[in-house]
């Protein structure tokens, strides 16, 4: 079995939720949003977030707005919109639900 698949696969589904967590705390711009992830070890590429921010902001989950920088272009700055706030919440209902699954299925196994 290949581990690192397997955990990149685990990452991957649980991404689209961490942006959403990352982005209700503070608008933020895609390279913030990749240096938090890392930050948390949920290592990710610009060539992931990217279409991911794409496609949130296609769903009506954020929104955005362009800021000028001191340091090099304009930035685009994601804002959670009300559907993806309401998305969030469903997002953390599926993980609380998951995780709770998880420790009891541990707990079941060390008895």
């Amino acid at each position: 079995m290949n581990i690192e698949n397997t955990q990149a696969q685990m990452r991957k589904g649980i991404l689209e939720y961490c942006i959403l967590l990352i982005i209700a705390n503070e608008d933020s711009y895609v390279q913030d949003i990749i240096h938090k992830l890392k930050t948390a070890k949920i290592l990710v590429v610009e060539g992931t977030v990217y279409p991911l921010m794409t496609r949130l902001k296609n769903g009506g989950l954020l929104s955005y707005r362009w800021e000028e920088s001191t340091q090099g272009p304009p930035r685009k700055y994601y804002t959670i919109t009300t559907e993806g706030r309401q998305t969030l919440y469903a997002l953390e209902q599926s993980w609380h639900e998951l995780t709770s699954s998880i420790e009891s299925l541990k707990r079941s196994n060390n008895q």
